[in-house]
This record gives structure tokens, C-alpha cells and sequence, in this order.
């Protein structure tokens, strides 16, 4: 049996997975706390309420199951899907179903990106670079080793699978400096995506109070800097 803590889940999406209709499981949980995260309510894996209307595993594969004449790809994010050991299983159960399966991950288990990239159990794979691994720590995570950010990017690289990798773009997490680091690292990348983060006044952020106190806001000829740093690396970058 697989246990999974589902977050949500969108039935039809025709921008979470390129070229293809989709579905999209959100899992509960993640050990990031960025604090322009726009899915707040997805961090603490317990975090939920007897009101929420989550669908259980069987029903969403059951809903797949019946949708396959309309739905050709499935979309596993998070939170941090790579948090739950259960994840090669789920991955499984979708495939044997015969549809195209992206995960969303932000790098930081390696080990379990490498068993679904040996076992072929994705066809998709999107990853998050939040800025220089080796800046990680303290906005991000003060946890994690920046060996296992480049060991997961290398594995990605590597797969020859479909990727891309992206990065939100909000001062002070990132500057020029962290994109000529991470160019180095993502050499051969099919894609590279820089994202304009989503901030208002009444946005629904992790931690809104962090942008008090600092100028996050990244304008357009920087956001040209950036993607001129990336693109001799990439074979496409693009502002998004």
C-alpha cells in the first residue's frame, strides 16, 4: 500500500507539463522553507483540516484510469514529492497506466531521483535551482549539502531525459555572481527557465515579512543579465 500525504490535486492542466494535457498531484511537505514559496499550505506535512476536499490515491487513480482518452501526461510536485520513500511506487502505478510522468523536485535527494531514473519511471524531470548551492543556507535551508543540489542536477543532466531547471529570481537570493556559479553546473541543460516571483501586498507567500526588510524586486534588464550569463550553457533560457 502506498502512503503518500496528497496535498491537492488538479485534474486538467495544459501548462504544468509541455505538450501535453495534464494532471497534477500535489504531495504534502517539504524541508525548503524559500520564503517566496506560493504554496504555503503545502510545507508543514501536516498542515491540513478536515474541510480540505483532497482526494485519496485510489481516487485519483481511479480518476486517471477513466480519463485516460483525454489526459496523456501527470504531473507529481509538491511541496518536495522526493520527501515521501513511497514515490517510485505511485510513479509505478501511474505508468503501468500508460501516461507520460514529470516530477517537480527541488534536487535535495539525489538518491531517490537516481532509483526513478534508473527504474525509467519518469519522463520528465524539472528541477528547482534556488540560487548558488553553496548559498543555500540561511534563507533556504541551513540543512542541506550543495554536493547533493550539483550531485542531483548531474544526474539529470546525465539521464538524457526531457528536463528543464528554473529558479525564481528575488533579491538577495540571487545575484550575478549565483548565476555564473550555476552555469558552470548546468552545462548541456535543455532548458533553463528564470521566474518572476509572485508578490503583492496581500500575497500567499511562506514569509511575507522577509520582503520588509528586503528589496526583492529584479528588473527587466537584470532579468537580461541573467539569462546572458545562462544561455551559452543552455540550449534554450527563457524569462517566464
Amino acid at each position: 500500500m502506498i502512503k503518500m500525504k496528497i496535498g491537492g490535486f488538479e485534474k486538467y492542466s495544459f501548462i504544468d507539463y509541455p505538450g501535453f494535457i495534464s494532471s497534477v498531484i500535489f504531495t504534502r511537505g517539504c524541508n525548503f522553507h524559500c520564503p517566496y514559496c506560493h504554496n504555503p499550505e503545502l510545507v508543514n506535512p501536516d498542515n491540513s483540516t478536515s474541510s480540505d476536499k483532497i482526494p485519496t490515491l485510489n481516487e485519483i487513480l481511479s480518476f486517471l484510469e477513466k480519463r485516460k482518452k483525454y489526459i496523456e501526461g501527470v504531473v507529481i510536485t509538491g511541496g518536495e514529492p522526493t520527501l515521501h520513500p513511497d514515490l517510485p511506487g505511485l510513479c509505478y502505478e501511474i505508468k503501468k497506466r500508460g501516461f507520460f510522468l514529470k516530477i517537480d523536485t527541488n534536487g535535495s535527494f539525489p538518491g531517490l531521483i537516481s532509483d526513478l531514473l534508473n527504474k525509467g519511471l519518469v519522463d520528465y524531470v524539472a528541477m528547482d535551482i534556488k540560487t548558488d548551492p553553496n548559498r543555500y543556507a540561511p534563507v533556504i535551508s541551513s540543512g542541506i549539502n550543495p554536493a547533493d543540489i550539483r550531485k542531483s542536477i548531474k544526474l539529470i543532466l546525465d539521464s538524457g531525459l526531457p528536463h528543464e531547471f528554473r529558479t525564481t529570481c528575488i533579491k538577495p537570493v540571487v545575484d550575478l555572481k549565483a548565476f555564473r556559479s550555476i552555469a558552470k553546473i548546468v552545462k548541456g541543460a535543455f532548458l533553463y527557465a528564470l521566474q518572476k516571483p509572485r508578490i503583492t501586498c496581500n500575497a500567499k507567500i511562506l514569509n511575507l515579512s522577509f520582503f520588509d526588510q528586503n528589496m526583492f524586486s529584479v528588473d527587466d534588464l537584470e532579468f537580461e543579465a541573467f539569462q546572458s550569463i545562462l544561455s551559452p550553457s543552455v540550449a534554450s533560457c527563457v524569462i517566464r
